[in-house]
Formats: C-alpha cells, sequence, structure tokens
C-alpha cells in the first residue's frame, strides 16, 4: 500500500489488516512504547466526537507524541481556505494529519495533496478506524474470521460500508439488512464482492432483519438517523422500526454471538434498552480498541 494515506478500508491488504491487528495487540499490552517523540498529529476535525478524538490524542500522548485539535471553526475547510492549501500548509507544521469530515471527497483531497500521511477519522462514505478496530475486537472474542458470519442490521452508513469492505478482505461472512431504499452503496459493494471471491467470504444483502441475524457470530448495529441528517429522523424512525436489535431479533443468533455498536447508541431506536448492558455485548472493548488499533494505524503509516 501507499503508505501516505488511509482513506478506506479498501487501501489495506489482508495482510496488513492481520499486521495491524497483533500490532494493536501488543500495543494493549504495552502501553509504554513511546516511538513518536516530537512527533505531531493535527486532528481536523469538521463534526464533534467523543471516542474518535479522545482515542487520537491519548493515543499519539501515549507513544510519546501530541496531537493539535483543529475544529470546523478554526480552519473551514473548503469554505475560508481551498482543501488543497489547508492539506500543504500543514504538512510543513505536522507529521500526519486524522481528518473527521462531511464529505468522502473531502478526505480524498487531503490525501491528495498532503505530503504527511492522512487518516480518514470518518466521512459520509467511511469509517476505517472503527471498521479494523471492530476486527480487532472480534478477534479477541473469537480467535478469527474464517467460517463466521457477521449480521449487521440498519442504515447502510458510511461504518457499514467499511465493515462489509473489512469482512470481505479478511474472509468473514456477512449479512447487511437494510429497508431497500436505506442499502449500502453500490460502489462499495462491488469493491467488496471482488474482495470476497479472492477471501472466499461470502456477502448476502437482505431486507428482513431476522433472516440476516439467524445463527449469526456476530450481530452489529449502527444509530438510523447520522450527524447530518437529522431532518430526516421521523422518517427514518417509521422506516426502521422492524429493524431493531431487540431481545426478539438476538434470540436468532447463535447462543455465543456478540453484540456491537460503534456508539452513540440511541436506546429505543436501532437498540431496544438493555440490550446493550447484556453479557453478549462487547461495546466497549471496541470503543477502547480504538485506542489501540488507531496506535498501531498511525505506526504503521509513520513507517515504525
Amino acid at each position: 500500500m501507499d503508505r501516505r494515506y488511509l482513506v478506506s478500508v479498501a487501501d489495506l491488504n489482508a495482510k496488513e489488516i492481520f499486521s495491524l491487528i497483533l500490532r494493536a495487540k501488543e500495543l494493549k499490552d504495552n502501553k509504554s512504547e513511546t516511538l513518536l517523540t516530537k512527533k505531531t498529529l493535527a486532528l481536523l476535525f469538521e463534526k464533534p466526537s467523543l471516542r474518535t478524538k479522545v482515542s487520537f490524542d491519548v493515543a499519539m500522548y501515549q507513544l510519546g507524541g501530541h496531537t493539535i485539535y483543529l475544529s470546523d471553526n478554526e480552519v473551514g475547510l473548503g469554505k475560508r481556505e481551498p482543501v488543497s492549501d489547508i492539506a500543504a500548509v500543514l504538512s510543513r507544521y505536522v507529521d500526519i494529519i486524522a481528518a473527521r469530515t462531511f464529505l468522502h471527497s473531502t478526505i480524498q483531497l487531503l490525501a491528495q495533496y498532503s505530503t504527511v500521511p492522512v487518516i480518514n477519522a470518518l466521512s459520509d462514505m467511511e469509517h476505517p478506524c472503527q471498521a479494523l478496530s471492530d476486527l480487532f475486537t472480534i478477534y479477541e472474542k473469537k480467535g478469527n474470521f474464517k467460517g463466521l458470519t457477521l449480521a449487521y442490521v440498519g442504515d447502510g452508513n458510511n461504518v457499514s460500508h467499511s465493515i462489509l469492505l473489512a469482512s470481505a478482505i479478511v474472509g468473514m461472512n456477512i449479512c447487511l439488512a437494510s429497508p431497500a431504499e436505506y442499502m449500502v452503496n453500490k460502489s462499495i459493494l462491488e469493491v467488496a464482492r471482488k474482495y470476497a471471491k479472492i477471501s472466499g467470504a461470502s456477502i448476502l444483502l437482505t431486507e428482513e432483519a431476522g433472516s440476516a441475524v439467524k445463527g449469526a457470530d456476530i450481530v452489529y448495529t449502527d444509530v438510523w438517523t447520522s450527524m447530518g441528517q437529522e431532518a430526516e429522523t421521523e422518517k427514518r424512525r417509521y422506516d426502521f422500526k422492524a429493524f431493531q436489535l431487540n431481545k426478539l431479533l438476538l434470540d436468532k443468533a447463535s447462543k455465543e454471538a456478540i453484540i456491537m455498536h460503534p456508539l452513540p447508541a440511541h436506546y429505543g431506536d436501532e437498540v431496544e434498552a438493555g440490550i446493550l448492558d447484556s453479557d453478549q455485548s462487547v461495546i466497549y472493548d471496541q470503543a477502547e480498541n480504538r485506542l489501540h488499533m488507531q496506535k498501531a494505524v498511525i505506526l504503521f503509516l509513520l513507517g515504525k
């Protein structure tokens, strides 16, 4: 891979993903590897965040470096200044950039014009750091990917795109259940199917939540309404009412199934209250593992 950026999960191959998982495990076991002394990460955020901001900040601190947080009001990506100029200027100041943007095209422009590594910390099309951390969590809990089936129930959003690509690359079966008008992006699906042919993974799309979850080893859901879609909240609640992760739906999965959600969760919408507090839930492991996986990604992109 070109080590300058991680814009999409598809920028990595299976070998690199497994290497990142093993590196994340090492870093989780040993938090004192100060490999980035005097290195600086710019956090370029158009959207607010809890997990993404804190995990990247703590990751750099524990690795011996530091971060600079730049909000949308301070920078105005593509508004106060062209994205290309921002990328070029930041490249003269910092060693690596993590950007959380509304548009995927903004991340692509940053990667194109930056001379330092760029990490997609979330866009409207993908959330690669979340998906890589999810794979790490699944590997911790299940020990492998082959033969496992992940059922994703809900909106075909950025998280679903990245977990679809990641599953296809590592050879994990995935079934995605969404209402017809909320299915995953066709171009993402096409790329995922190409990887699945190589890895042996199966990909199934359905409009029936129960069909997707039946016998699944991992049951995954996410918010029905993402940031920037607030005007659609009530419509989406109506359209997704048959896609709530509740006890009735969960009972269709394997008895050893784990429950995943990238958070924040909207209890009573995509997930029934209490479900994420069960013994099957690994949501806080997911959240913690963002820290360790993002360390691994930063080190990888910086050649460390």
